[in-house]
């Protein structure tokens, strides 16, 4: 019987042939082969050209995604690392100004961060997306055990990073009388304010106003003006109570606990703030953190500096200036507001309530001096009414939020008062509690 075999596909394996310089002669023949067949390929127009070119962009941004990803690893580490050590020796960092803050004043951020977000909206190969992801993963701690879907069913980085969880991953606190994160973070600040134009800290030797923050705000004003009545009508009590006891102090002292009351038993409400850090590997959905209604929007288009540790050591007014928007409203206890703050790579904001807004548009200005954009919510009054737990909107990377919210407070230690269940450096995820607050006749009653 007789074999015929192809010239063009030689039936042995090459380190059959029985010397090296025969070994070599094959290898060379089958490289000028290979190299004939891609320029026949190249030469054919139409669906191969474009099948090439999309290859290149898909290898690319691969490639430009997994350097990205070991350049923010790299940093998140070597930023750990110093925070840990200075709070081992009980040492908080200070804001101190440095060379790389003003570099990046001159570098066009708000232009990176919509290549990155082009880079990210590129399809990955379906082989390639459970490898990508991993690596992700990996770098910054998430927990792929939580996706809702699986791996290869994500198919850009951007579907990967505003990812939904699977149901019961964060359970939503029930306490009626609790306000609940709407994030999963690091809490870096939080506390109570005095008026509308409080400061918050940045960070030890830098603050901001919470009106900077949150723009001009007629709820805030509001809110101002009632405290002042307050504290002045509570001042005159005070003043008539003790002119009145020094006259007749045995009248009051004969008549009725309620009497002698210079203060009101009902609680006034105060103003807190808590701010909320979220990592690059974190859970990148905001949800709400009470039943609300939301009134207003607010898109301030500002610049993208980064909001990390160092940053906001370095970086004066980070979140004032930065690129975010606010949500305003009213709940229970009166006012509410959220401030989803971007970030580089993070110019992406996303709405769930308002789909159609966008953010990071090129600007025909070059200073970030405009004023903020402004949407009132329909019907007028009632607005946009979200439950505790409801999805609200989303990050396309880490950012952070801050949360501003008026609550009970009293200055008798046996009344309703709201107080914080947290500390700073804590971890916490969407729906765990952030604070709570008492009512003494609804604990009497139960």
């Amino acid at each position: 019987m007789n074999f015929r075999f192809s010239r063009n596909n030689p039936p042995f394996h090459p380190f059959l042939l029985p010397n090296v310089h025969n070994r070599r002669r094959f290898f060379s023949w089958y490289v000028k082969q290979f190299r004939t067949t891609s320029q026949a390929r190249a030469s054919l127009g139409g669906a191969g050209t474009n099948s090439q070119g999309n290859a290149f962009v898909v290898l690319g941004a691969t490639v430009a995604t997994l350097l990205m990803l070991g350049v923010l690893h790299a940093r998140r580490l070597y930023d750990d690392k110093k925070v840990e050590e200075a709070r081992e020796k009980g040492i908080e960092p200070e804001f101190r100004p440095d060379v790389k803050a003003t570099f990046l004043r001159m570098l066009p951020l708000r232009s990176i961060s919509r290549v990155w977000g082009f880079l990210t909206n590129v399809d990955i190969p379906v082989w390639l997306r459970p490898l990508v992801y991993r690596a992700w993963a990996r770098a910054f701690h998430s927990n792929l055990e939580e996706a809702a879907l699986p791996l290869e069913e994500y198919a850009s980085l951007r579907d990967f990073f505003i990812r939904k969880l699977r149901e019961g991953c964060r359970p939503i606190d029930s306490h009626p009388y609790s306000l609940v994160s709407p994030v999963d973070g690091t809490i870096l600040r939080f506390g109570k304010l005095n008026d509308a134009g409080a400061m918050i800290q940045q960070v030890k030797g830098f603050s901001y106003s919470v009106s900077s923050l949150l723009g001009a705000s007629p709820l805030l004003s509001m809110i101002a003006e009632k405290n002042t009545e307050d504290e002045s009508s509570n001042t005159e009590q005070e003043s008539t109570q003790t002119e009145k006891s020094k006259k007749s102090w045995w009248r009051v002292s004969l008549a009725s606990p309620k009497v002698r009351e210079t203060i009101s038993e009902c609680p006034t409400k105060g103003l807190y703030y808590c701010v909320i850090y979220l990592k690059p590997g974190d859970y990148h959905r905001i949800h709400s953190p009470v039943d609300w209604n939301v009134l207003v929007r607010r898109h301030f288009s500002g610049r993208l500096f980064p909001v990390n540790e160092r940053a906001t050591r370095t970086i004066r007014n980070l979140y004032v200036e930065n690129e975010r928007v606010v949500l305003e409203g009213l709940w229970k206890q009166g006012f509410m507001a959220i401030a989803a703050i971007g970030a580089t790579n993070i110019g992406s904001i996303e709405l769930f309530i308002e789909p159609e807004l966008r953010t990071n548009r090129p600007r025909k200005k070059l200073l970030p001096s405009e004023p903020p954009e402004e949407r009132l919510y329909e019907p007028e009054g009632v607005g946009v009414v979200l439950k505790k737990g409801d999805e609200v909107g989303a990050f396309n990377m880490g950012s952070t939020v801050v949360v501003v919210f008026q609550a009970p407070t009293s200055r008798k230690s046996n009344a309703s008062e709201f107080e914080f269940c947290i500390r700073g450096g804590d971890r916490i995820h969407v729906g765990e509690a952030l604070g709570v607050w008492h009512n003494e006749r609804v604990s009497q009653v139960n």
